[in-house]
Parts: structure tokens; C-alpha cells; sequence
């Protein structure tokens, strides 16, 4: 999963524009962007965010510079635990050429400490999309762990995971979510994973998203 290979991946699978979004950091966004601007593929700085209550939220942002803005105040509020490699692996920080540039000591895994309240405003100050993540998992969603979508945040897009297949059905039977357009994408942690081109959106410009 470098940024060559991630990026040729999408290419070669032929999709026009794909979303690096990372747990909790922005770390490889750049040189993603850049070889992405090499292949012809348009990538979308982003990251999925763990909320101090334990609810991933997917975060899709119209420049790198404001993705850094939200990064670096994640990053202070994650905890101080160093990663253990031999559990999770390295943290590894990669160049446009899929050199080794640095490796993050932080664990990125954990909830950062900021809540989800916290979290919408500070995407949203900085002309960001807020979209609550796989919302139909036992786990990490903010149905599960808040019991709803609260109605006084401007929300506008949800994400459902493909672990739902019949979506039409589970749309239907929670007619809370009927107002919310719903994201879906592979959510791949491997390049085997990747989605073919089977989801469209027609755009001049990928910042009319924002």
C-alpha cells in the first residue's frame, strides 16, 4: 500500500479520482497527490477520524493545506503511547517515489480526544466534508455508539458500508437516514480490495464537491 501502488492501482482499475484516508493522520496524503497528478488520478486529501467517543468519521477535505489544519490538531489530541511494532506494524511516512522518508511513533490507532461536536466544527471551518462512516457496523459507528445522528449539525452525507449489500432494503427500514446521500467505497487496507469504477459522480472541478 504505497503511494505508487495505490495510486497506479486506481489507474489501472479505471477510476478517476480516489480519497487516501488514512487512520488519524495525513501522513502520505502529499506524495499520494503528487504521483496521483503524474497518473492522471485525482486524489482527495482525506482521513478517518476516531472521536474521543469511539465513532470513525470519514473526512474529505478541498486542498492539503486544510486537511493539515484538522491533522495537526488530531494529532495533539491522540495519546501519548508509543506503537509497538511488533503488534501493529510500522508507521511508515513515504516519498513520491515510495522511498522511506520517516516513521511515526505515535500509535495512530486511538481515539483522538476530541469529541464529535469538536470534530464537526473544526471540518467544517475549514470548507471540509463530515461524513459519518460505515454507520451500519456494530462498531465504530454513530448509531451504535451515540444512538443517532445528532440533528443540529448541517450533515448532508452518511457512509454505508458494502458489508451491506442490499442497501435499498436497509435504507428503507431506517427511514431516519432517508435524508442523508450515502457514500459508499471499498475502504480498502489492501490494493487487492480496491473498487472497480462502479460508483459515478459528474463534476467539472473535484472542489464543486465542497
Amino acid at each position: 500500500m504505497t503511494p505508487n501502488n495505490i495510486v497506479n492501482m486506481a489507474a489501472l482499475s479505471g477510476l478517476d479520482t480516489i480519497a487516501i484516508s488514512d487512520h488519524n493522520t495525513i501522513g502520505n496524503v502529499k506524495a499520494a497527490m503528487e504521483v496521483g497528478k503524474s497518473c492522471g488520478v485525482n486524489v482527495i486529501p482525506g482521513m478517518e477520524v476516531e472521536t474521543s467517543e469511539e465513532v470513525h468519521i470519514l473526512t474529505l477535505y478541498p486542498s492539503l493545506e486544510a486537511a493539515e489544519v484538522v491533522a495537526k490538531e488530531v494529532y495533539k489530541r491522540l495519546p501519548d503511547i508509543k506503537n509497538k511494532t511488533e503488534i501493529f506494524g510500522e508507521q511508515i511516512h513515504m516519498d513520491c517515489d515510495d522511498n522511506i522518508v520517516g516513521y511515526e511513533d505515535k500509535l495512530l490507532i486511538s481515539p483522538a480526544d476530541i469529541s464529535f461536536d469538536e470534530l464537526y466544527d473544526l471540518v467544517k471551518s475549514v470548507g471540509g466534508l463530515f461524513i459519518p462512516a460505515h454507520v451500519d457496523r456494530h462498531s465504530y459507528s454513530v448509531l451504535t455508539n451515540l444512538g443517532f445522528i445528532p440533528e443540529e449539525f448541517d450533515i448532508k452525507f452518511i457512509e454505508v458500508s458494502t458489508a451491506t449489500t442490499d442497501l435499498q432494503s436497509y435504507l428503507q427500514a431506517r427511514s431516519d437516514l432517508k435524508k442523508y446521500k450515502v457514500f459508499r467505497n471499498s475502504d480498502a487496507h489492501y490494493l487487492e480490495n480496491m473498487s472497480m469504477k462502479d460508483a459515478f459522480l459528474d463534476i467539472d472541478d473535484i472542489k464543486d464537491l465542497f
